[in-house]
């Protein structure tokens, strides 16, 4: 299993990250306990606020640097579910599209 997921940081940043494993809580944990140290070390405690696996490692990793792309508008409204509102942020802003 691949895991892509999303944590919360104490600053309120979100930081999305993957996970191979079953055990998505031991993954939590290491960030909780700065076992890697990276972003989420210094912005303890965190919060696990979404999570979804894949089998297929290259569908995750994709998903994620796509995720890590997007404004924190466009993640919180991914997380609550809110397509339209997801739909809405994924509109070009730069005029007319290219097709």
């Amino acid at each position: 299993m691949i895991w892509v997921y999303i944590l919360r940081c104490s600053d309120g940043s979100y930081y999305t990250g993957t996970h191979r494993g079953e055990d998505m809580e031991q993954r939590v944990a290491e960030h909780q306990a700065g076992t890697f140290g990276g972003y989420t070390a210094a912005r303890r405690p965190v919060e696990l606020v979404w999570a979804d696996w894949s089998f297929q490692l290259a569908d995750a990793v994709a998903f994620e640097r796509q995720i890590k792309g997007w404004s924190r508008a466009k993640k919180e409204a991914f997380m609550a579910s809110d397509w339209r509102g997801l739909r809405q942020l994924s509109k070009r802003r730069g005029g007319k599209s290219s097709s």
